[in-house]
């Protein structure tokens, strides 16, 4: 009898979602857990009044670069690692990213330089508050407020009201 050929595929870059502010734990364990695992963070001044600090934070939030050859038993230990939620693709499955996307990321952070990052939100995008005092309020993000602010205006029984809030502090629905 013929055993079936299972296809092995060659690793290949992935990008794993993440829970909200997990990206350092998650790209942690899949390191323990033998997987390679690209966390490209940058180095920013606090956003706190009381004092100055640099902190490193991820370049995008919410996501960890994954090495992977996407067999069962790896693909498994990804999704289990606590804080993940999914690998980012389509209906056909994963997408993949080109080597050399990441490849350039790893430069540009090992250089030291300032990296700025925007989080393009369009007028009329839906947005949910993931920290602050609105946590939780899902809206319809408005306009761009001044270096870091926000408007995102709720829709509450029928009366339209807005917030203002840390441009960080919001994420797309999708």
């Amino acid at each position: 009898m013929n055993e079936p050929l299972i296809k092995t595929l060659p690793p290949l870059w992935y990008v794993l979602h993440t829970k909200s502010r997990a990206e350092k734990v998650v790209h942690d364990v899949l390191v323990k857990k033998s997987i390679e695992a690209f966390l490209p963070t940058a180095r920013v001044p606090s956003k706190r009044k009381d004092r100055r600090v640099m902190l490193d934070l991820p370049l995008f939030p919410g996501y960890v670069f994954v090495k992977t050859d996407l067999q069962a038993d790896r693909y498994l230990s990804i999704l289990k690692t606590p804080g993940a939620v999914k690998i980012i693709g389509n209906k056909e499955g994963p997408v993949s990213v080109d080597t050399p996307i990441v490849d350039s990321l790893r430069i540009m952070v090992r250089s030291g330089q300032s990296i700025l990052t925007e989080n393009l939100f369009r007028k009329g995008q839906k947005v949910m508050v993931v920290r602050g005092p609105f946590t939780g309020v899902t809206g319809i993000f408005s306009a761009y407020r001044g270096t870091g602010r926000v408007l995102v205006f709720i829709d509450i029984l029928g009366q339209s009201a807005s917030v203002e809030v840390d441009e960080e502090d919001i994420e797309r629905i999708l």
